[in-house]
């Protein structure tokens, strides 16, 4: 079985989900790996942290390597040495953010690289083929993620191609010859903007098409914390039960930890490993700009409840230290903490939500946060 709940409190579930290379206990925080690397982290370092499953990018990995690069090393499990899971990206969200440099139609995205100003025009049909010569486990539909704000005429256009890309990306895995020797899953997108008729429209058209997992996007791109919450469990209460719901692009602890109350099972931000090379650090007792002159003499770990390779090893002070001095390590002393704390949030939520007192939990965790 590919997916299966193993308890729940509430609308929170924990669950496992099961790929070829692994099993990945729900809910879970996927890493951002872009181009086939979790910046600054080796694969031993995220083992350490406790990752099960990392993300990365179709539309990137097609310019640089190139997919035929990545497919001749034997996928990117071997090209990266990731003993893992893999999900992909399919280039969608690129649609969004790299927006002055594409145009869509109903046939698909004309991207300019924004490598070397070339030109690739990406169809439903040719991301399915990219997405399985990269290998991933998990692979995503084609699909439009509609901007902040958005007029309801182009949410409906939107949505119109995100399922019209869905059922073609559909055709397209299921009728392609296999790549690999192990099995790979798709998954479609819902779209829709802030707007429920549209996200519903999105979710039962999808739905309809059973895919073996379901992603809520268009979410997390400048809209009021308000709105997200309310349109996230919107979606998510449109979704089946028994299979994985991923919410795209989540990054906050209070996000994260009220979206896995709302029933959402994966999550990817890339606000971990980012606001660490910054210098933020994310503890039990809130957030910590390591930056700040105050840690200049603090020899306290970074987080004294936490028990990673940084926080056993190194005071604030040395990160501090090392910021300054803009030593390299001190981006991965910070990166590595980062990445362990969110994976152990995440585990410790799931063990809550087996106890059966996950919104105690959560509101006590919460606290210097909210």
């Amino acid at each position: 079985m590919f997916f299966k709940l193993e308890a729940r409190v509430g609308s929170a579930r924990a669950g496992v989900l099961c790929t070829s290379h692994n099993e990945i206990s729900t809910p879970v925080f996927m890493p951002v790996g872009t181009s086939a690397t979790v910046k600054t982290l080796s694969p031993e370092e995220l083992e350490a942290a406790g990752v099960p499953i990392i993300l990365g990018n179709a539309y990137h990995l097609y310019l640089r390597p190139g997919a035929e690069v990545i497919e001749s090393a034997g996928g990117l499990h071997r090209f990266m040495n990731w003993k893992g899971s893999v999900l992909t990206d399919s280039g969608g969200y690129q649609v969004f953010s790299l927006g002055e440099l594409n145009k869509v139609d109903d046939d698909g995205v004309e991207f300019q690289s924004h490598i070397d100003g070339s030109y690739h025009f990406f169809t439903p049909d040719k991301v399915i083929d990219i997405e399985l010569a990269l290998g991933a486990d998990i692979i995503m539909c084609l699909d439009v993620c509609s901007p902040y704000p958005c007029e309801p005429v182009r949410a409906e256009e939107d949505n119109r191609r995100t399922l019209d890309w869905g059922k073609r990306c559909k055709e397209r895995f299921e009728s392609a010859n296999p790549v690999c020797e192990y099995r790979q899953y798709l998954f479609p997108v819902v779209q829709g903007s802030t707007y429920e008729s549209i996200r519903k429209r999105s979710a039962e058209g999808l739905v309809e098409m059973d895919f073996p997992g379901y992603a809520v996007g268009g979410l997390s791109v400048g809209e009021p914390v308000t709105a997200f919450r309310e349109l996230a469990e919107f979606s998510v209460n449109l979704l089946p039960e028994d299979k994985p719901r991923y919410l795209m692009g989540t990054g906050t602890p209070q996000d994260l930890l009220y979206s896995v109350g709302m029933g959402y099972d994966m999550f990817d931000c890339v606000m971990p490993t980012r606001n660490a090379r910054n210098g933020q650090l994310f503890t039990h007792t809130g957030k910590l700009n390591i930056r700040n002159a105050g840690y200049t003499t603090d020899f306290a770990p970074p987080d004294g409840e936490c028990n990673c390779y940084t926080c056993r090893n190194f005071s604030r002070a040395y990160l501090h230290h090392l910021f300054m001095a803009e030593e390299i390590l001190g981006l991965r002393l910070a990166s590595i903490h980062n990445t362990h704390f969110f994976q152990e949030m995440m585990r410790e939520a799931r063990e809550h939500i087996i106890a059966g007192d996950f919104y105690l939990w959560r509101k006590d965790f919460l606290k210097y946060y909210d």
